[in-house]
């Protein structure tokens, strides 16, 4: 059932519209001003090939109502979170993240930080980070505990434990200096989990060892020594410092035909600490703005945001920014000095991944399609079959995981009678490759078929025909199933994976050319 626009009454007031497919699955949430303006929207000519793809599949909408724009924001992100609709922007790298807790007992335990599916946090204290696997050894919350001396149990015992024993912790359960000490002991972690240096605690712990050995406080040097020695790990050099003493995270966009590429770097007390790069689909009213908003859901909001364009509806953001993290925020693009250089350095890590194709999506599709190289060049066969008159072939050319519509050839059938689209398909890759091997071209490094086993079957032998060991794969549209000749069974792989979303765009970029040729020969037949 195709959703009707016409007979839909839609609303003219600010919130958030659910798009359904036939199913009642919800595969889109977004976000409007004026509801009736941005759903009606969708449904003129023009739209990119994304949004297509969305707007065919939309059975029904469903509308929530808000007083204003700010409050339609922050229900679309909460929705987003809940029902996590395919065509939305979802950051996989946040899953990265870990937060951590200092309980607000009166002798305070740290505890990885748990949260609600809406990204609120669970339990009472104070929350640190966001901090990301790999980023830091100083991130290994066991290690901090020992460090530190933090307490583990869940419930102060009566007398000292078997930790105390090992020397992880000084037992404030049970003697007196031990309580007077851990105040300082959690205060010192606070300013590490805070960002700030831990060779200056370092330091200061060596002034404090050779003071107490020179006192002939020997238990208390080793005590001293004991801790340098688990802080040994911890104490990382830190590079590309800079002289400003402010927290601010930048973030790098290109766009990449219906795709954004955004690579981030944070900075913490003037030291950038962490990069990490996403990817999302411009399909409806996903944006660098939207990216941002979700993006903040779960990461800690600094009081500067470094860009290279000025998203729209910015100072909006900047307004539930500072409203979120009780600070100003400030969204800035710019124009020259140290900021702008290191906007500069990022987007040009983002030309360097574009030019060495190194786009995790292809990575993906050579080791789930077990490929040999990186498929930086893919055609796709399809057949466009309107009786014997009007059979014709098509082929898109991909490059880099973008359409190379330079590259894209038409086939008007020749040798089949009847309609035997396996035999089409194995005429056009032979005649495809014929003139290409002839011409002594580069060769693709996929050929990707628009069908099952047999359309695969079809185009492996045209290829053995001509002596090409071409890696050839097919993609079966009803459950985007795909074959390799080396396994029986199809290989699925994740409808939200940018990989999938590749070889789609190949398939369907080949069948949309393929019909167009096929309309034009019809018209002009009757003519």
């Amino acid at each position: 059932m195709t959703f009707n626009i016409k007979k839909t009454a839609i609303p003219s007031h600010p919130g958030i519209y659910l798009m359904k497919d036939s199913n009642g699955k919800i595969i889109y949430i977004g976000k409007a001003k004026n509801l009736k303006n941005r759903v009606r929207s969708y449904f003129v000519k023009n739209q990119n090939y994304k949004t297509q793809k969305l707007v065919e599949k939309i059975s029904d909408v469903e509308f929530v109502l808000t007083d204003n724009e700010s409050e339609a924001f922050l229900l679309e992100s909460n929705m987003i979170k809940q029902y996590r609709p395919v065509y939305n922007i979802e950051l996989k790298d946040q899953q990265r993240y870990t937060y951590l807790r200092l309980t607000n007992e009166k002798y305070p335990r740290l505890l990885v930080a748990r949260r609600t599916r809406a990204g609120k946090f669970l339990g009472d204290g104070k929350i640190f980070g966001p901090f990301t696997q790999g980023s830091s050894k100083l991130l290994t919350i066991g290690s901090l505990r020992k460090a530190f001396q933090i307490r583990i149990c869940k419930r102060l015992p009566k007398k000292a434990c078997l930790e105390y024993h090992l020397g992880n912790c000084e037992a404030p359960c049970q003697f007196k200096e031990a309580q007077e000490r851990y105040e300082k002991h959690v205060s010192n972690l606070e300013s590490v989990l805070k960002g700030r240096d831990p060779q200056l605690f370092v330091k200061k712990l060596e002034s404090e060892m050779i003071d107490a050995s020179e006192r002939l406080q020997f238990e208390r040097a080793r005590e001293i020594r004991d801790t340098l020695q688990r802080l040994g790990s911890l104490g990382t050099r830190q590079k590309m410092e800079n002289v400003r003493d402010s927290d601010e995270e930048y973030f790098g966009t290109r766009t990449m035909e219906q795709s954004v590429l955004v690579m981030t770097f944070r900075k913490t007390n003037g030291v950038i600490r962490d990069s990490n790069k996403f990817s999302f689909d411009l399909v409806g009213d996903n944006s660098f703005s939207n990216f941002l908003h979700q993006y903040y859901t779960t990461n800690q909001i600094p009081p500067h945001i470094i860009v290279n364009e000025i998203p729209e509806n910015a100072r909006l953001l900047e307004q539930l920014f500072s409203k979120k993290s009780n600070h100003q925020v400030k969204i800035i693009s710019p124009a020259s000095g140290k900021r702008k250089e290191m906007i500069d350095l990022i987007l040009r890590n983002i030309d360097v991944i574009q030019s060495k194709g190194s786009d995790p999506a292809l990575i993906e599709i050579k080791e789930r399609l077990r490929l040999h190289e990186i498929p930086n060049t893919i055609e796709c066969f399809d057949i466009s079959n309107h009786g014997t008159d009007y059979a014709v072939g098509s082929m898109s050319r991909f490059v880099n995981g973008r359409p190379d519509k330079s590259g894209y050839r038409k086939f008007r059938i020749k040798t089949i009678a009847g309609r035997d689209d396996f035999a089409m398909i194995n005429e056009i890759v032979k005649r495809r490759y014929l003139r290409l091997d002839s011409e002594k071209a580069q060769l693709p490094d996929l050929v990707l078929i628009d069908g099952g086993k047999g359309q695969l079957s079809a185009a492996l032998s045209a290829l053995q025909s001509l002596g090409l060991k071409t890696p050839c794969a097919s993609l079966a549209k009803e459950n985007e199933e795909i074959y390799i000749p080396s396994q029986k069974e199809p290989i699925i792989i994740s409808k939200t994976s940018q990989a999938l979303k590749i070889l789609q765009f190949a398939r369907d970029e080949a069948h949309r050319f393929g019909v167009a040729y096929n309309r034009a020969l019809r018209k002009i037949k009757h003519e």
